[in-house]
């Protein structure tokens, strides 16, 4: 049901919609009044008094109309208040819900860290996984707020791994590899160390482009990343990892060859571990006989008693 308002004062107006929303109204019903409102407050006493009544219960869709209305009326503070509970779960994840968050959170100086705690809501969620439009709002905020990160540095603003994590996976998703290799080739100019989420998260093949760069992790990042791609099942990715490992001169330790072992194993692929193991023994020149042998009493063959 339309109703066309004009002219009539806002507590009459409230009063109104009070008659017209009958009892067992839907958000679909709630959704219609709130856009029916050219002014904000009376969209939010509307929304407030709504969500007080009995077997009702604000969706997305709702808050989505809400914050937007907020946004437009400049009423900031409001906007603040209704992201907040979106955070405390107010509603069900939607993914143009979480984005209008991210935006509103970008353009506020004091709301740059909000931003990402919505981003860590959207990674948890089946519903509303972060999009091409998301890493784009972050990554122009990251680079606002840390644009020319050296200048940034001088003047003693020093961001830390999170942050140029966050930066480099922003570069990746918008295909601005050259961007996040840079990143990445910097980040030992602030103090810190690329970890396993800046390999592993940015996904195999990004990881891949940076090695063809030239780009060489640490020892630690590659043993992460061998073994995530093990847990994953990527038993191919995990071995070219390995040999591109020992090319450089580095060495696995036993738990990660171990566990690329065992899991081959359980997966039934013995045979394919015994191989592999007779392998890494040729190319792993710091591989002691120890090792050797703990590898090799690992192996279950298939026809074996387990």
């Amino acid at each position: 049901m339309k109703i066309w308002i004009l002219d009539i004062p806002s507590e009459k107006q409230f009063e109104t919609w009070m008659d017209v929303l009958k009892p067992g109204f839907t958000p679909i019903e709630v959704n219609e009044a709130l856009r029916s409102q050219t002014d904000p407050d009376l969209a939010l006493d509307i929304f407030r008094w709504t969500a007080q009544q009995r077997y009702y219960k604000h969706n997305h869709v709702t808050y989505l109309t809400m914050i937007e209305l907020a946004i437009s009326g400049k009423r900031y503070s409001i906007t603040e208040t209704l992201i907040e509970e979106v955070l405390s779960a107010a509603c069900s994840a939607n993914l143009p819900l979480y984005n209008t968050m991210i935006k509103f959170c970008c353009g506020r100086k004091l709301l740059f860290n909000r931003a990402f705690d919505v981003y860590k809501m959207m990674l948890k969620s089946e519903d509303a996984q972060p999009t091409l439009e998301t890493y784009s709002l972050l990554f122009n905020s990251l680079l606002r707020k840390f644009d020319k990160i050296t200048v940034c540095y001088a003047c003693g603003v020093i961001p830390d791994t999170f942050v140029l994590n966050m930066i480099i996976k922003a570069c990746s998703k918008c295909h601005e590899i050259d961007e996040a290799v840079r990143v990445f080739h910097e980040m030992g100019l602030y103090g810190c160390e690329p970890n396993a989420f800046t390999y592993m998260n940015q996904g195999y093949g990004f990881f891949r482009e940076m090695r063809e760069k030239g780009l060489l992790p640490n020892r630690t990042s590659w043993l992460v990343l061998i073994c995530s791609l093990t847990m994953d099942r990527r038993y191919e990715d995990a071995v070219e990892t390995i040999i591109d490992m020992l090319a450089n001169s580095i060495s696995p330790d036993l738990l990660t060859y171990k566990t690329l072992v065992e899991e081959m194993c359980r997966d039934g692929r013995g045979d394919e571990a015994l191989e592999l193991v007779e392998m890494f023994r040729k190319k792993d020149t710091y591989m002691n006989e120890k090792t050797y042998r703990v590898l090799l009493d690992t192996v279950q063959l298939p026809d074996q008693d387990l």
